[in-house]
């Protein structure tokens, strides 16, 4: 059985894993086009997780598969998809992940990427006239595994196109890089979410996060479930105090604080404390040799519901992170962080 063959190739992440994938499609991004996903759906490739295998899941077409999976070639040429990133981005490395695709994986892939400022227009991806350039050239590919590549360009893109040599699948590809959000195009007196993924904020460290990932805090809508938020272990400590720092996509002043615990009900907790500071190095701020300015003080917060915190905010100053701290421990689903550049 493919079940019993399987032996999970354990690779470290290198540091680009860390920072956004910009083609997730929890963030909005999108799979436009694939050449060929007779076996499993092109849509799967930017969905959460690694993929999964279901033993005796079969469909009219074939073994059931989580990812992108073309048939058997029987011509010249090789397979590609189209992958709208949520937003313009600069990108550091990839991961090409072959999860529980065995005999079946490609043995190679390459990437091209381009800056298309609306593809409303495109009726033809094989069209002449779109600039692609290769910026991950043909790279073989291990089965079952994760497969990471560094990106070494420089530019800012909106879409990739993802080959395959010569077909086969691919469970997930993740594209991992900076979100590229142009600031002189948003008014001095418009209101954003200083701290969303999707316009650049990010999670930069954290003291626990045993049961989900900081970077939860910052993704769009609300938490699908009570793993789609920061969760930290309980602490019997007495007094006990959680910590995420978090970096602004932008220097604003803040205005409101949406601190959201959806889903989090029998551990959602007790209270919050908001903190920000000002400084151009995220390092000092993580090694704590800035000076924090408490904006929020300690608030009762409740389970599964969204506090919304404007009046509370010490407002005046201009600020680059924010530290959200939580006491004793628990989960929080999202935060958001309102004001102007």
């Amino acid at each position: 059985m493919i079940f019993e063959k399987v032996k999970e190739i354990i690779k470290t992440a290198p540091s680009f894993a860390e920072q956004t994938d910009l083609a997730a499609e929890r963030l909005g991004g999108k799979v436009l086009y694939a050449t060929d996903d007779f076996f499993a759906e092109k849509e799967n490739l930017i969905k959460p997780g690694r993929g999964i295998f279901i033993t005796d899941k079969y469909t009219d077409r074939g073994k059931w598969m989580d990812g992108w999976e073309s048939r058997r070639k029987r011509a010249p040429g090789h397979d590609w998809a189209i992958i709208k990133l949520a937003t313009s981005g600069k990108i550091s490395g990839f991961d090409i992940d072959t999860n529980f695709f065995l005999g079946n994986h490609p043995p190679h892939a390459s990437v091209e990427a381009a800056f298309i400022s609306d593809d409303s227009v495109i009726s033809d991806w094989n069209d002449a006239s779109i600039e692609w350039k290769e910026i991950l050239h043909k790279s073989p590919l291990d089965p079952g595994s994760q497969n990471f590549f560094d990106c070494h360009s420089n530019e800012i893109y909106t879409h990739l196109r993802l080959h395959i040599y010569p077909d086969g699948g691919v469970a997930r590809f993740r594209v991992y890089g900076s979100v590229f959000k142009n600031w002189d195009e948003v008014s001095e007196d418009e209101q954003v979410d200083l701290l969303a993924a999707i316009n650049g904020g990010i999670a930069l460290d954290c003291n626990d996060m045993f049961f989900s990932a900081m970077s939860n805090l910052t993704m769009p809508n609300r938490g699908a479930n009570m793993g789609d938020g920061w969760e930290t272990k309980r602490n019997r400590t007495p007094g006990n105090r959680d910590w995420v720092i978090l970096k602004l996509a932008t220097k604003g002043s803040i205005e409101q604080i949406i601190v959201d615990t959806c889903h989090f009900k029998g551990n959602y907790p007790d209270r919050c404390m908001i903190e920000a500071c000002l400084s151009n190095n995220d390092n000092e701020v993580i090694n704590n040799q800035v000076k924090w300015t408490v904006i929020l003080a300690e608030q009762k917060l409740s389970a599964d519901h969204i506090h919304e915190f404007a009046n509370e905010v010490v407002q005046g100053e201009k600020y680059s992170h924010v530290r959200l701290n939580i006491f004793p421990d628990g989960g929080i689903s999202r935060l958001r962080i309102f004001g102007k550049k």
